[in-house]
């Protein structure tokens, strides 16, 4: 049920802000305009862009295996993260391909089911701390930019806030975890397993350093050359702006078009950009869409490759193709047992 009813609560605001964003007839005919007189050639680098992105994240998720003892050959590797990229930008959520991965890579590594799961959710904690640090080094350059206007200012808080929740529990459950909390929250207390789950992560990874740093530096490679694939799809459409003002709406838009408030940040994603962009440099409110949407069609042409890997992929041991709900409820299986052992781990 509570699916059903964010699935409906999404719909409903990706239409309100598509309607809103695009309903205006006289931008629509400017945006056609835009897309005649565009450079392609820039679209394709922004193509060539986003494989820096998926090359570096692919990287990172790799030297995060190692840590676990999980050594698959490069192709295979390779194909896991091009089917979990493929189910995360067509799957509402965000989330899916985690799901994907997971269950995959616990097919491929039968005695490893522990490492394959925490490796995949560390690989999702080492981008957000990247992605905090970007964000807090352009954010203290640009404040005084990015806050120029009442509406951008609200956005830029909007971020703050977001990340700070972010930040606030990765703190809470690093201190948790660092000082063996776990034993003393009740049972039933929100997200306990979860906390159990991450401190695994935590107490794994803190005793591997090189790997996490490694890590780190795939993920700001993988955030930068994200914020530069948006950056030639601006100059396709003839927006030369300052690159590091780019760069500095570039975590706002991330940041909250990746809330699951409508499917995979449409809408919101053409929303934020054409505030952003249009009241800080300013750039035409039709173009500034444009940004937004090619930039999306960029990012799915890309994770497109996923979906046919996946019809062709047999993980080991495999007979035939597996429904994602089944995916969902074995890797939740996987998890409970993951809970239990660490559960039973003195302090």
């Amino acid at each position: 049920m509570k699916k059903i009813l964010l699935t409906i609560l999404q719909l409903c605001v990706t239409i309100a802000v598509l309607y809103w964003v695009f309903h205006d007839p006289e931008k629509r005919a400017k945006m056609a305009v835009a897309l005649q007189n565009a450079d392609f050639r820039w679209i394709g680098a922004a193509i060539l862009a986003y494989f820096v992105v998926e090359a570096a994240a692919a990287m990172r998720w790799h030297v995060l295996m190692k840590v676990q003892g999980i050594h698959l050959t490069i192709p295979r590797v390779s194909a896991l993260f091009m089917i979990g990229l493929f189910f995360n930008q067509f799957l509402p959520g965000g989330t899916g391909g985690d799901i994907v991965k997971s269950y995959l890579l616990v097919k491929e590594t039968p005695g490893k089911i522990t490492g394959a799961l925490l490796a995949v959710l560390f690989d999702r904690i080492i981008g957000l701390v990247a992605l905090v640090a970007i964000t807090g080094t352009l954010i203290g350059l640009r404040y005084d930019f990015l806050s120029r206007t009442p509406e951008t200012r609200n956005l830029v808080w909007t971020l703050l806030v977001v990340l700070g929740f972010s930040v606030a529990s990765l703190i809470s459950t690093f201190i948790i975890s660092g000082f063996n909390l776990l034993d003393r929250l009740p049972t039933k207390f929100p997200g306990r397993e979860k906390l159990i789950e991450l401190s695994a992560a935590y107490h794994l990874y803190a005793r591997h350093w090189t790997a996490t740093v490694v890590g780190f530096l795939c993920s700001l490679v993988a955030h930068l050359a994200t914020f530069t694939t948006f950056l030639f799809v601006a100059f396709a459409f003839g927006v030369f702006v300052p690159v590091v003002d780019f760069f500095a709406i570039m975590p706002v838009e991330r940041t909250i078009s990746s809330l699951p408030i409508s499917f995979a940040g449409v809408g919101v994603r053409e929303h934020i950009l054409q505030v952003m962009l249009n009241g800080l440099l300013g750039v035409e409110p039709a173009k500034a869409v444009l940004i937004g949407s090619m930039s999306f069609l960029v990012m799915l042409a890309c994770a497109a490759p996923g979906g046919l890997i996946y019809l062709l992929y047999r993980p080991s041991g495999a007979s035939g193709p597996v429904k994602f709900g089944d995916m969902e409820r074995e890797v939740a299986t996987f998890e409970h047992r993951i809970l239990e052992k660490e559960s039973e781990r003195p302090a």
